[in-house]
Order: C-alpha cells, then sequence, then structure tokens
C-alpha cells in the first residue's frame, strides 16, 4: 500500500529503497562483531586526539572489514536471488529480474520446455554472485575465523 501510494509500483525503487537501509540480522551481526574490538584502541585514539570520525575510518574500519564484507555479500546474493519483491513490485515484462525471467520460462513452456535456455539463463544469474565472492573470499573467510575464536 505504501508503495502503492507513492507511485513506486512498476518501477525499481521498491527494490533498492527497503535494501539499502539494511536489515536487522546485519545490523545485529555488525553489532556483535564490534563487541570484539578491544576499548583499549579506542581509548588510546582518544587520548592521542583523535576525533570520533577518525577513530571509526582508521581503527574501526579496518577491524571489522572481513564482517562487512561478508555482509556484503549476503546482502548482495539476497538481493539478486530475490524473487517475491520483483513478482509483487513489478508488473511489465520489461522490468523483470533475472529470476523471475527464469521462473516464467517454466511456466511459459510448461508443455515443451527448452531447458538448454533454461540453464544457461541460470548459469548467467550465477555468475555476479560467485564474481563477487571471489573477489572476497578472504575477507569472508577472516570473518568466519575471527568470529569462531574467542580472545
Amino acid at each position: 500500500m505504501l508503495f502503492s501510494n507513492l507511485g513506486w509500483v512498476d518501477t525499481l525503487l521498491p527494490l533498492i529503497v527497503p535494501v539499502i537501509l539494511g536489515n536487522v540480522i546485519m545490523i545485529f551481526f555488525l553489532r556483535q562483531y564490534l563487541h570484539n574490538v578491544p576499548d583499549g584502541l579506542v581509548e588510546a585514539a582518544k587520548i592521542d586526539g583523535a576525533s570520533y570520525l577518525r577513530i571509526f575510518w582508521t581503527i574501526i574500519v579496518p577491524l571489522i572489514r572481513p564482517a562487512i564484507a561478508a555482509q556484503f555479500i549476503l546482502w548482495f546474493m539476497a538481493v539478486w536471488n530475490d524473487y517475491l519483491a520483483p513478482i509483487i513490485y513489478l508488473n511489465s515484462p520489461e522490468k523483470q529480474t533475472l529470476q523471475v525471467v527464469i521462473a516464467n520460462m517454466n511456466v511459459q513452456y510448461a508443455t515443451q520446455r527448452d531447458y538448454p535456455l533454461i540453464m544457461t539463463a541460470s548459469v548467467i544469474s550465477v555468475l555476479p554472485i560467485l564474481i563477487v565472492f571471489l573477489i572476497f573470499q578472504r575477507q569472508i573467510i577472516e570473518s568466519v575465523a575471527l568470529t569462531g575464536s574467542k580472545v
């Protein structure tokens, strides 16, 4: 109802705006990861005269980079593989996402399915996730390794 009243139905805005704001799981994960940052580092930076913004960018962000990378991967996978929101908000076939198009191929060709076309589209839809994972693989492994051990 809200997106309809805003005139966002059949636009990409209902798919983009809520995702930018994050979700509860992402916030909770980053909060828990921030508890691993030693208070002594922040206090030492305050004593040295660093501002809060400088402390955040030069101390906190490098320490939580693996957590941010892991959350980025999970966020990207959720957005890329989202099926429900595009079906609800996008009506015109030109604006539908790749996952909705692949699902429609199964329905459209119910009597004679074009399996090579469907499998090709599925492989193409996996490529961006694979590329993002390969880029951030080291950070993901670091975040899993660091969150599993207690100091």
